[in-house]
């Protein structure tokens, strides 16, 4: 009996040693329970989420972000459209000869700036030889002519002469002389220049009849220019026309005079400033649409025929009461996540996702109905950096 107590102390001591150890292994502390723990870490990552994704300063420059506070701003209802640039039509001219001739000289390349009564390309012309000829044999006549009269004028006075040969003289002087102006209209007319004395000059330049740019060019020496062939294609392109294309239910709402903005690709972030100043009568049945002209200024000449544009033109006109005071951000702040339309707004020191109800689109911007508050601060530019950030984090909680 005595043996059993005395196993039984020991093995009470020898259990309050071991607990002893443990205890001072941990530090004095007792071990966390695992459940404890992992609720622990749950909350902190909830608080976390709740305050949104934070950014490093450093990390946000990295990713870009940009912020804009959002304002109450006056908006004007438009519409956008597809548009095609053209050169101006009242200035534009297609040169060609006049009259058939063989290219001796080109003088004006593609693309180059011309002044109106520049020499483009010289030709050679049979037509204008035999014309330059017939001017010299009239000019040769009307000196004779001229010679005949003066000595007929002062014979007549001393009355050497005959009243009869006076008039014969004066006859002859404005024969000769009605045969010049002709034979001079008719070179002028076949696009040479008259010569006042020597041979006879089968050549003549192709003249620009204004000031603009070389846009096309067939002229090539040693070949042949005809009337029916333009050479060269001038345009004056300190004025562009662009050409969009309105369709019937948008008809109504464009008229004569609404200002307009044009963007092209070429420049993004541009907006080059015009006026509508004609809209078609016919409507294109291929395309279904109604051709609508804007008049856009481009003296740094980067606009070119034949871009494509896109056309924001406006559909309330100059009336104050047509518009209104909206919300907008820029397109590129918002983008979908889970199949919503959201953008990040900066708060609590980091970054939000919003679910917004977006409206319509204006020069690059959309408009706001509901989701945010004017004062509230949006991420403008960065925001696809968020929500790959936003995506990893979620990823790496489900695993």
């Amino acid at each position: 009996m005595k043996n059993i107590n005395s196993n039984s102390r020991v093995r009470a001591l020898s259990a309050l040693v071991l607990v002893a150890l443990l205890t001072a292994c941990s530090g004095g502390k007792p071990t966390e329970p695992k459940e404890a723990k992992e609720g622990k870490e749950a909350k902190a990552e909830g608080a976390k989420e709740a305050d949104g994704l934070k950014l490093s300063v450093e990390e946000a420059t990295r990713a870009g972000l940009k912020v804009e506070t959002l304002a109450q701003q006056a908006f004007t209802n438009t519409i956008t459209v597809t548009a095609t640039i053209r050169p101006n039509q009242d200035r534009i001219a297609r040169v060609a000869p006049r009259v058939e001739g063989r290219i001796v000289q080109v003088m004006a390349g593609l693309g180059a700036q011309v002044k109106a009564g520049q020499p483009l390309a010289v030709l050679d012309s049979l037509a204008i030889g035999e014309a330059q000829a017939a001017l010299l044999h009239a000019q040769s006549s009307q000196r004779v002519a001229q010679a005949d009269f003066k000595r007929a004028e002062s014979l007549i006075a001393d009355e050497i002469i005959p009243q009869r040969d006076f008039l014969r003289a004066k006859a002859d002087l404005e024969k000769s002389s009605a045969e010049l102006r002709a034979t001079q209209d008719k070179l002028r007319l076949l696009g040479g220049a008259a010569k006042a004395e020597g041979a006879a000059n089968s050549t003549f330049p192709v003249i620009a009849p204004l000031a603009g740019t070389v846009i096309q060019k067939k002229a090539t020496v040693g070949e042949l220019g005809t009337p029916s062939d333009p050479l060269f294609t001038v345009a004056d392109l300190s004025k562009v026309w662009i050409e969009a294309n309105l369709t019937e239910d948008t008809l109504a709402k464009v008229k004569v005079g609404s200002a307009a903005t044009v963007t092209v690709t070429a420049y993004p972030g541009e907006r080059f400033a015009g006026r509508v100043t004609y809209i078609a009568s016919l409507l294109d049945k291929d395309s279904r649409t109604i051709p609508a002209r804007i008049e856009v200024e481009n003296k740094d000449g980067r606009l070119k025929p034949e871009m494509f544009a896109t056309a924001t033109i406006e559909t309330s006109g100059a009336s104050t009461a047509a518009k209104r005071d909206v919300l907008s951000v820029p397109d590129a702040a918002i983008l979908l996540l889970q199949g919503q339309p959201t953008i990040f707004v900066q708060e609590h020191g980091g970054y939000e996702p919003r679910a917004i109800e977006p409206g319509e689109k204006l020069s690059g911007r959309t408009v706001i109905k509901s989701g945010v508050e004017a004062g509230e601060k949006v991420v403008t530019a960065g925001a696809y950096a968020l929500k790959a950030r936003l995506l990893k984090s979620q990823i790496g909680d489900e695993h």
